[in-house]
């Protein structure tokens, strides 16, 4: 069995797994990741979205690869995110396991720390595996109507 991958070590039989633990529902909430730069907004009351099509990361239960569309939308308040370090903290992901759920709460949460947005979402459209998507979606404050 040394050849397994370690998330397939200790199957009782084919298709089962231990059962899931706090470790692995922490996992990547704590990960070290890039720095979300901000630069000064001009104007008050429009909004922004980003829109990340490619992004990646690692089941931190199986060590299987996540991809999915990341958006995120914002009112900014005095700062708005530098894209290309947006770019940068986003593909950090592709070594880190984490769940979807993890990981859309931990965008929304770096954000709002690094821009202090009047209010932002941030959605998580997850591919296809084994048969299903997922969709998350995590927010602060609301958007005006």
């Amino acid at each position: 069995m040394s050849g397994l991958a370690p998330a397939r070590r200790g199957l009782r039989r084919w298709g089962t797994m231990p059962p899931y633990s706090i470790e692995h529902a922490r996992a990547g909430l704590r990960a070290p990741l890039p720095t979300l730069e901000t630069w000064p907004n001009q104007f008050p009351g429009y909004e922004i979205q980003i829109v990340a099509p490619e992004y990646t990361s690692v089941c931190p239960k199986t060590g299987l690869p996540d991809f999915g569309t990341i958006t995120v939308r914002y009112e900014p308040g005095k700062a708005c995110v530098e894209l290309k370090s947006f770019k940068v903290y986003l593909n950090a992901y592709r070594h880190v396991g984490i769940f979807y759920e993890n990981a859309v709460n931990r965008i929304l949460r770096d954000v709002v720390a690094a821009c202090r947005p009047k209010w932002c979402v941030v959605r998580g459209e997850f591919n296809v595996r084994g048969s299903m998507r997922s969709t998350i979606e995590a927010r602060h404050g609301r958007p005006r109507p």
